[in-house]
């Protein structure tokens, strides 16, 4: 189970991540369409990116699924983030209210 605070990383780039908002959709969180694993684990030996999954993600920016879970990019990789086979949306910024 992922909790809010889990630091993760890719077997296949060097993407790293902060769960910012846990749901139970990043159990299945990818990168590079390979599942990712807790900061200091191991990686499996022969793992390689989908192609189709590589256009990467952006350092210090926020990524969301549908279900509302949220993650922060710490170290920017060539995979492309994603719950299972649907890739994240990059998170928008608010706009603030104008102060007229």
């Amino acid at each position: 189970m992922v909790k809010n605070g889990n630091r993760l990383r890719s077997q296949v780039c060097d993407t790293e991540v902060i769960v910012v908002r846990a749901a139970d959709s990043l159990a299945d969180l990818r990168a590079g369409g390979v599942p990712m694993i807790p900061i200091d684990g191991k990686p499996e030996p022969g793992a390689t990116a989908a192609a189709e999954l590589s256009e990467g993600n952006l350092l210090g920016k926020r990524y969301v699924d549908e279900s509302g879970a949220e993650v922060l990019v710490t170290k920017a990789g060539a995979g492309t983030l994603s719950v299972g086979a649907t890739p994240l949306a990059l998170k928008e910024a608010k706009p603030l209210p104008a102060s007229d």
